[in-house]
């Protein structure tokens, strides 16, 4: 058998991590700020997370949703204390998909309607529902297509308006700044035009937060820069720093019911022992505060190169616009000087290291990035 050929890989073998650092198969190391999708987010292979999973592992790595798991309330406890939603419910999944899937539908239950809000250019996962809320026909099969889902233009605030007169809106989701469509950040304007129509109409906010989330733009939620309330956070990537976890948190005005949503895998004891770790190590060692500062250094840097057309972010989720003749500037960056990054668009850049990465890290980013662009200067 072999495997189903679906992604353009590149011809590197990593065999060991740590911290922002992995090394191939050869023993050369390279910088890491991509982290896997913006999964590592307290750095690979963190003491405390191997010790935290390890521990669990030797007592029992997995029982299903029917029996009582403590660690789920720990969870629970935790991630409200950290994200200051102590009074919103906590579902747990397995994937950032899984956790959109669920709050699309949650929403549908809620107020009983089916027209979703989504923008142009957003990802929101590639299962059912939340592929049929992504702006991308390629990876959206015939049986995915629905007239339920409204896509709409970016920071359009007219738009938004017509929709909600026109439509009977179930749900409105958006990343508080997109990953896949560019590093886009949403405004606090517009996320609170969002939050008054919402409440307007009944609809309910869902912030996708699965890559943008989990103190990784200075703020436990990016959303949290509008100073709004959202009804539903989706949560997954550097939830489990690289095991396979999702969640929603969900606002108070939500009342569960036997079977309304349900998974096998979510929320197991290894998931939970993974997701406390990270939020552990955030809160001891200050990683979101970490992310603002080292960010924004690194965004008032890039700032200062004439070739950049544009740095867009917040935190360490970062997007360098290149003109199109230095789309290169990416792949010489990793087999060159070897510094893992992230692509949106062949000229587009993604910044999307551990929250921990130091300043002298950035700065080696910063020199390698110099070079790269050096032969426009010949």
């Amino acid at each position: 058998m072999k495997l189903f050929d679906v992604y353009p890989v590149n011809d590197i073998t990593i065999t060991k991590a740590q911290g922002s650092t992995v090394w191939d198969d050869q023993g050369n190391p390279y910088l890491d700020l991509y982290g896997g999708h913006a999964v590592i987010s307290i750095g690979h292979t963190h003491p405390h997370y191997v010790q935290r999973l390890t521990d669990q592992l030797n007592k029992v790595g997995f029982y299903s949703n029917s029996i009582h798991i403590p660690l789920q309330q720990q969870l629970a406890e935790k991630l409200g204390k950290v994200s200051g939603k102590e009074d919103y419910q906590l579902f747990l999944v397995n994937s950032g998909a899984e956790a959109n899937e669920n709050a699309l539908k949650l929403a549908s239950f809620y107020n009983g309607k089916k027209k979703i809000i989504a923008f142009k250019k957003a990802f929101h996962g590639r299962t059912s529902l939340a592929v049929a809320a992504t702006d991308n026909p390629k990876i959206v099969a015939p049986v995915n297509e629905t007239d339920n889902v409204v896509f709409l233009p970016w920071e359009d605030l007219a738009a938004l308006e017509a929709a909600f007169d026109k439509y009977e809106v179930s749900s409105v989701i958006i990343e508080g700044i997109q990953g896949v469509g560019g590093i886009n950040v949403a405004s606090a304007a517009f996320l609170q035009k969002i939050r008054s129509l919402c409440d307007q109409h009944n609809a309910v906010f869902i912030a996708d937060s699965v890559q943008c989330g989990y103190g990784r733009s200075g703020k436990f939620f990016s959303h949290d820069h509008a100073g709004v309330d959202a009804d539903i956070y989706t949560m997954a990537k550097g939830m489990g720093n690289g095991f396979p976890i999702g969640g929603i948190i969900i606002a108070p005005k939500f009342r569960p019911s036997y079977g309304m949503l349900g998974t096998t895998f979510g929320g197991n004891h290894l998931a939970c022992a993974a997701a406390l770790a990270v939020l552990e190590v955030i809160e001891k060692e200050n990683l979101i505060a970490n992310a603002e500062n080292v960010g924004n250094y690194l965004m008032d840097e890039l700032r200062k190169f004439p070739e950049v057309k544009e740095v867009r972010g917040k935190g360490l989720m970062i997007g360098i616009e290149l003109p199109e003749e230095l789309a290169h500037v990416r792949k010489e960056l990793l087999f060159k000087y070897r510094i893992f990054t992230g692509e949106a668009k062949p000229n587009v850049i993604r910044l999307l290291p551990s929250l921990a990465l130091t300043k002298d890290q950035a700065d080696q980013f910063l020199t390698a990035f110099k070079q790269a662009l050096k032969p426009v200067h010949a």
